[in-house]
């Protein structure tokens, strides 16, 4: 018998899971580490509001930054939820990690797409992308899990 064969059926949309936790770790920090490095979003918001002053960016940038932490800290509990529900072989779990990534790919879309007052894309493509990474691992976990739930 072959070593994947003698493995949990589970194990890698389980190893999935986990990359897409990382990857939501790190697309929430992110906000963090632009404001400390490349300072992206603030540069859009500058670009997309030329009249705002230092205060208003800078206010900008910290509901940006706790908007999308509260994103990254529901999405790694859904993540560890959902990991928990398939590890201990819950039969909803397919139904769980599927209405999870319904939900994330919706808020990942707006975060590309939605547009602000100004006309441009609110929140820096950069920083949108990044809330879209998370989702290639929940829609492979999402196929495992029904592959494996039929």
């Amino acid at each position: 018998m072959t070593e994947l064969a003698r493995k949990p059926a589970n194990q890698v949309a389980l190893a999935t899971m986990y990359v897409g936790a990382g990857l939501t770790v790190i697309a929430a920090l992110s906000p963090f580490v632009d404001q400390a490095t490349t300072t992206v979003l603030a540069d859009h918001v500058r670009k997309g509001y030329p009249a705002y002053g230092p205060g208003e960016i800078n206010a900008a940038v910290t509901a940006y930054t706790v908007i999308l932490s509260a994103v990254g800290v529901l999405g790694l509990l859904s993540w560890l939820g959902t990991a928990r529900a398939v590890r201990v072989g819950k039969g909803w779990a397919p139904w769980l990690a599927t209405g999870v990534f319904a939900i994330a790919a919706c808020l990942a879309l707006m975060a590309v797409t939605v547009k602000d007052t100004s006309g441009e894309v609110g929140l820096a493509p950069l920083l949108g992308w990044l809330q879209v990474l998370p989702c290639i691992p929940g829609l492979a976990a999402v196929a495992l899990l029904w592959r494996r739930a039929s």
